[in-house]
């Protein structure tokens, strides 16, 4: 387990783009650090990132490790992740570059359409035009494949970006990143630990295409097919949240493991037969 001192370094704090309040962040040469906040987003992150790399996912993500943070006197759980932006590289939202182009918000002009398919396919079309990119829609339909397996509930027009090089004018893909608000890891406010999974699931509400996860699904994988298929085990979900033993609860691990084995019954088609 890595401990990393911040006591001498003020933190970040990411403000703006989330209901959910702030975070404390910091960066270090070129690795980000982010301290739990709400509940447990750290082992959210790092059971994304892990269980990710257990798949044929053809694009990047973000993969995050554990560490325990002092800051201040005080031992948070956190976590840790590597800068992917490369020299002349910026992380440019979805949103905020389809402001720059248009002088609207994204996220406004989407709830004006009324069937799903076609505010997917209007975010397609504006990011294939603006950027050049191509199978966007491919990328979107990876996101929320696993935005829905995992329950992220905070893929909002903000938690979506592209890359866009200074130097050379040219976009590509972001690594998929922010998986922090999946498997119901917000226990301060939303899902508070004794409240049952089944619960939980009558809460929490997807974005940005619709409140319902498996209608935004569908209507993605409609239209430009299944991106992701995932190759673990109960027995291998069992074994990284044992890593976790001394660092969260009892509760908070059964809850985690159960959230899984509904998950996978639920999304059998995500799942490859080993």
């Amino acid at each position: 387990m890595k401990k990393i001192v911040l006591d001498t370094v003020s933190p970040l704090y990411k403000t703006g783009h989330t209901s959910k309040g702030d975070q404390r962040k910091w960066k270090i040469e070129d690795t980000w650090y982010k301290a739990d906040y709400m509940g447990y987003e750290s082992l959210s992150e790092v059971m994304v990132s892990t269980l990710l790399k257990k798949s044929n996912l053809a694009y990047p993500f973000v993969d995050y490790q554990y560490v325990r943070i002092e800051y201040r006197g005080n031992m948070v759980n956190g976590c840790s992740s590597r800068d992917f932006l490369q020299q002349d590289q910026i992380l440019i939202p979805v949103e905020k570059l389809y402001r720059q182009y248009t002088g609207e918000s994204l996220a406004v002009k989407l709830s004006e359409f009324a069937d799903v398919s076609e505010k997917i396919q209007y975010l397609v079309e504006q990011m294939e035009e603006i950027t050049h990119i191509e199978d966007f829609g491919k990328y979107i339909t990876a996101i929320l494949e696993i935005d829905a397996f995992f329950l992220n509930e905070d893929r909002h027009t903000n938690n979506i970006a592209v890359i866009y090089n200074e130097k050379t004018g040219q976009y590509l893909l972001s690594p998929i990143f922010d998986q922090g608000l999946c498997l119901f890891s917000d226990t301060s406010y939303d899902y508070p630990i004794d409240l049952s999974v089944e619960k939980c699931m009558e809460k929490i509400e997807a974005k940005p295409f619709h409140s319902d996860f498996d209608i935004q699904l569908e209507a993605a994988e409609e239209l430009y097919g299944n991106q992701i298929k995932f190759t673990f085990s109960i027995k291998e979900i069992q074994e990284i949240l044992n890593r976790f033993q001394k660092s969260y609860s009892d509760k908070i691990r059964e809850r985690v493991e159960s959230l899984f084995r509904t998950q996978i019954r639920k999304y059998a088609y995500l799942m490859r037969r080993q």
